[in-house]
């Protein structure tokens, strides 16, 4: 079937794009409307050439059926040559989302007409890659490099007005084929258009420093990121060398991290964020329940950062706790973050105001008799959560949702203090809340269905990435993070120190380590957990029992002299591990950085595919997706399941089966998934999704 449709208007040439749904740059639409492009140019009856689109979308980006596949001709930059060295004037109509090669084809043309709330952008980084089709070479050209470099490195697309603003676009309008037809006229009586890759106007010193500077600070801030570097590389090159080179350039350093397995990590990432948003048994387009309001039931750190979610998407959202100074806490410390945030420059005092304004500080439950949506972000005890879910199930209307922030405990014996279990979930947030993009929701049995879908469409419209999971103790993540802490307290037993232990992960990616991330949290944190569960770790508890809760005491893992943030060894909790590796007659023994990290992922990985047999997560992604977004995996690593297939499923086997038995630990023994897996010669990626 025909993708590219050509029609006149006078001496002007339409050329339609129309291949559905989002005019994917697939080979059958960049080998039409090369075609076309040549034929118009060839016909002494046109004057100039419109590109147009059908459909919701100009052009959508590239073809996700190619990607790892050999290249079929014509390539892009091919079909971007025939359109920018077309001797006629070309201007792009962009009625809807123009994103990566999309956004380059109108690069490529002479002139670009936008609807107002058209989107374009360049969002390769995030598939760890870079524009490949001269989009790091013609966009600085048109807008500058210290406007275009920002636009690339986040991704993000620009409306129509604000690509007007950039000087990305000639003009916006409602109607943006009659626009590109009267601009293609007035290009076309000009004589030979003026080809972007030609423009250096902006290119000026000035520019030059701007870019540097960013540059500068992204090195800083994503140095270990293949992309990012090389997209500095590509946009310096505006500056020191010809259009050509430029392009030349563009596409090894392109082509370079397609292959790269860093890269493929983070396309793994994309498109394992995509899949999550499919929630297996709920049919897209199931109707929602509307969130005019909202209710936050405890004002404490966390509470206080959902509040602030729903302020930061425009929810008025009512803040609750039992006592007239508990609320006044917690609305101080809010106000405290967002002059923070002003103070910073990242808000503006009216936006602070705003928000401030839809947080409505309350005494009672009662309060929340007219919310849409109740969140639960009490103490973390059954009792607790049981006695709030009954007072609210006689105080809120009927149809709302009721919304436990729980991170461990079972949804339905929440649920069972109401008498609407159907309207009851778990939306986990996590800490900071107002800061952290993961929301597991917690979808257990008897939940209804636009409950679910409900939670899922607001958590985006809160700035969040959700992802469904079941209901099981610690859900998906902090079941899985249970397994590594058990992993780091074995090796501080076995041998390891504190540093080495948190340097192995660092070294891997992570911002922090366990034990440098337990003492920022507080190390009484998770010893209350474990008394709570009837369970015991000797040198955390031993450290606890010592009242070295981390930084908050000045002493943890580490010492934090005079209120240090970076903390230094302390001889004396080293001299306490040794003390309790001798109580358990455990000879002591030196390891390697790779062999930290393997006794710190395996059992990650190992829990993971548990995880998956059970149905508590339904697909491998999805662990990634959560693990990346709440626990600050590295991106560019995929994920722990899409780590463990790089690292070999047989691998992670055989290293399991070595620990189980050295520890005489059961809970290392490899899950039935993982065998199998192993023994097929499969990967975590090949997994079917398991249905509802």
């Amino acid at each position: 079937m025909q993708t590219v449709q050509t029609a006149k208007r006078g001496a002007i040439a339409i050329l339609t794009i129309d291949n559905p749904p989002v005019n994917a740059l697939a080979a059958s639409l960049r080998a039409d409307l090369k075609a076309a492009v040549e034929s118009a140019a060839s016909d002494a009856g046109i004057d100039a050439i419109v590109i147009a689109a059908a459909g919701r979308a100009f052009i959508a980006g590239a073809d996700i059926s190619e990607f790892g596949k050999p290249p079929v001709a014509p390539i892009l930059p091919d079909v971007l040559d025939a359109i920018e060295g077309c001797a006629k004037p070309v201007v792009a109509a962009i009625q809807g989302a123009a994103l990566g090669g999309g956004l380059e084809v109108a690069l490529a043309c002479h002139a670009r007409v936008a609807a107002p709330a058209a989107k374009l952008g360049l969002p390769e980084i995030k598939l760890g890659i870079i524009p490949g089709a001269g989009g790091t070479q013609r966009l600085p050209r048109l807008v500058g490099a210290a406007k275009a470099f920002p636009m690339m490195l986040s991704g993000e697309p620009v409306s129509g007005e604000k690509a007007l603003a950039l000087g990305l676009v000639d003009e916006v309008s409602d109607d943006v084929v009659a626009a590109a037809v009267a601009l293609a006229q007035r290009l076309a009586a000009k004589g030979a258009p003026r080809r972007t890759g030609e423009q250096e106007d902006r290119l000026t010193p000035e520019d030059r420093a701007a870019f540097e500077a960013l540059a500068l600070d992204a090195t800083k801030k994503s140095g270990d990121m293949p992309n990012a570097m090389a997209l500095v590389e590509a946009v310096r090159n505006v500056f020191t060398r010809s259009f050509a080179e430029g392009l030349a350039a563009e596409r090894a350093l392109f082509l370079k991290l397609v292959a790269d397995e860093r890269s493929k990590a983070l396309r793994h990432v994309f498109f394992a964020e995509r899949e999550a948003a499919k929630i297996p048994g709920i049919a897209p387009g199931t109707a929602e329940r509307p969130i005019a309001s909202a209710a936050v039931i405890g004002a404490g750190t966390m509470g206080g950062g959902i509040a602030m979610c729903f302020a930061n998407a425009g929810i008025p959202v009512t803040l609750i706790e039992q006592q007239q100074a508990q609320i006044d806490n917690g609305i101080n410390r809010v106000a405290a973050i967002y002059e923070m945030s002003v103070t910073r420059g990242s808000l503006t005092p009216e936006n602070r105001d705003r928000r401030l304004a839809l947080i409505t500080p309350a005494v009672g439950l009662q309060a929340a008799a007219g919310a849409d949506i109740v969140v639960e972000a009490a103490f973390e005890e059954m009792g607790v959560k049981q006695e709030i879910f009954s007072a609210l199930d006689a105080i809120v209307k009927p149809g709302a949702i009721l919304a436990s922030n729980t991170s461990y405990l079972d949804i339905p014996t929440i649920a069972a203090a109401t008498n609407r279990p159907q309207d009851v979930l778990g939306m986990h947030f996590f800490s900071p809340a107002n800061v952290m993009k993961l929301l597991e929701i917690v979808r257990p049995t008897g939940v209804a269905d636009d409950v679910v879908a409900t939670a899922v469409s607001l958590a985006r419209k809160l700035g969040k990435v959700p992802v469904v999971v079941g209901n099981g103790f610690g859900f998906v993540g902090n079941r899985m993070l249970e397994q590594r802490t058990r992993a780091a307290e074995r090796l501080l037993i076995a041998g390891a120190l504190p540093h080495e232990v948190d340097a192995a992960l660092t070294g891997f990616g992570f911002k922090m380590g366990p034990f440098a991330m337990s003492d920022l949290a507080g190390n009484d944190i998770g010893w209350r957990t474990r008394k709570s569960r009837g369970k015991t770790a000797a040198v955390a508890d031993a450290i606890c029992e010592a009242g070295w809760f981390g930084q908050k005491t000045g002493r943890g893992y580490y010492i934090y002299p005079e209120g240090a943030r970076a903390g230094e060894r302390d001889p004396e909790v080293e001299a306490l591990i040794a003390c309790i590796s001798k109580e358990q007659g455990v000879t002591r023994r030196s390891f390697t950085q790779a062999e930290i990290l393997a006794r710190l992922l395996d059992p990650m990985v190992n829990e993971g595919a548990r995880i998956l047999e059970e149905g508590i997560a339904t697909r491998p992604g999805d662990i990634d997706i959560i693990w990346l977004n709440g626990y600050n995996w590295p991106a560019w690593r995929g994920g722990p399941m899409h780590w463990a297939d790089s690292v070999g499923l047989d691998v992670i086997v055989r290293r399991l089966e070595e620990q189980a038995a050295e520890s005489s630990d059961t809970a290392l023994e490899p899950a039935a998934l993982l065998r199998r897996l192993a023994a097929e010669g499969k990967t975590f990626s090949e997994l079917k999704v398991r249905a509802a």
